[in-house]
């Protein structure tokens, strides 16, 4: 019997890694045989680095950048040493959950930070990144980021522009020339999971703006002003792409890497599953384990544990599918027409959700879910 494992991490409790360990584990309890193989599982979002590093064998580099305010602060990558990856989430260098409540407003915020960020595992002689860019504090457009990178914003007196959200008004001319060179040798894969185009009324201004702290006149603004950026980079450097789906996420960094740095936007799960490359194993798998710390209504939406079992579904039908996590709602029973056979809450008895949080309590109920899952596969002699 061949299991595939590839578990989203339990946010607060068990890695992706983890989780699957239990489950491999309690498999082998049951079928001393079985082959059990370990992917590590995210969607692009947050959680995405430590189980893409963890999972391939890398390690997480730290290093100081620009945070979304203006402030130093600690970021971080994941470096795969074996293919010069870095994986990187724009939310360790300027997300929302930086900024507190009170002082967000995206005409004060940068992504200069991620720039820098990428600036530093060029240096690391990285050339291949994966980035989610989920959770942003920002709507500049990528204006911080690319003057980061070496792009030349000038105002309409030939002065620098400066790198904020507000900043993006005063672009008068922008030249691509002074870019850092690295940026040719280098590929982008960046996880984008919205449709929206950088301006107009489903634009970045408009739709997310308002999360991010932007009044309705700021929102306006904002939104003219980007207008004016995109029009300005197809004069100035013949950069297009305002219009293509993901060119709004994260307040415009959609377009900044699509048209700058000739960035491929994927949805996160897909570019997560081609970047494990499970699609092999899950091809001869009798049975694929999966899951997240709850399953909901949006998990058949394309989140992380829906798409692993589609896609196993569609390489191999026979495989049998099935999802463990934390909790369960009542709209969870969506994702049996999403490619997950059956799912299962690993709680065993009522504890207090700090318990149920310990990670040794998360292992062991886990570890006894799935035992029981597996005896009752061998004994209806569904697995042998």
């Amino acid at each position: 019997m061949k299991a595939v494992l590839a578990i989203d991490s339990f946010k607060g409790s068990l890695s992706s890694i983890e989780a699957s360990t239990a489950c491999a584990e309690a498999i082998k309890e049951i079928f001393p045989d079985a082959e059990t193989i370990i992917y590590p599982l995210a969607d692009g979002g947050e959680g995405t680095v430590s189980a893409l590093t963890e999972g391939l064998g890398g390690e997480i580099r730290r290093t100081k950048v620009t945070g979304p305010l203006g402030n130093e602060i600690m970021s971080r990558y994941g470096y795969l040493p074996s293919s010069k990856t870095a994986v990187m989430e724009m939310a360790d260098a300027a997300g929302l959950p930086m900024i507190h409540p009170n002082l967000r407003n995206p005409l004060n915020t940068t992504t200069y930070g991620l720039g820098e960020l990428i600036r530093s595992a060029i240096d690391d002689g990285c050339r291949k990144f994966i980035i989610g860019i989920g959770g942003s504090a920002t709507n500049d457009a990528g204006l911080g980021m690319l003057t980061a990178l070496g792009v030349k914003f000038t105002k309409a007196d030939g002065t620098p522009v400066g790198i904020n959200g507000k900043d993006v008004c005063d672009i008068e001319h922008i030249d691509i020339s002074g870019m850092d060179k690295r940026i040719k040798e280098c590929t982008f894969h960046i996880a984008c999971d919205v449709n929206n185009p950088l301006y107009g009324e489903n634009g970045c201004s408009v739709v997310y703006g308002p999360q991010k702290g932007a009044t309705p006149e700021i929102v306006a603004m904002m939104d003219s002003a980007i207008k004016t950026f995109a029009e300005k980079a197809e004069h100035d450097c013949q950069i297009t792409g305002a219009d293509i789906p993901g060119a709004g996420a994260a307040g415009g960094l959609g377009y900044a890497f699509h048209g700058f740095l000739n960035g491929v936007l994927i949805p996160g799960v897909q570019l997560i599953l081609d970047a494990i490359n499970i699609k092999e194993d899950l091809k001869n798998a009798d049975i694929l384990i999966t899951g997240e710390g709850q399953i909901d209504f949006q998990t058949s939406m394309g989140k992380a544990p829906a798409g692993v079992a589609q896609l196993a579904k569609k390489v191999n039908p026979d495989c049998l599918t099935i999802a463990v996590c934390g909790s369960a709602t009542p709209e969870a029973v969506a994702v049996n027409n999403s490619g997950i056979d059956a799912y299962f809450p690993i709680l065993n008895e009522i504890i207090t959700l700090k318990s149920a949080l310990v990670k040794k309590n998360a292992f062991r109920n886990m570890k006894l879910t799935m035992k029981q899952i597996m005896n009752l596969l061998k004994a209806g002699k569904i697995l042998k």
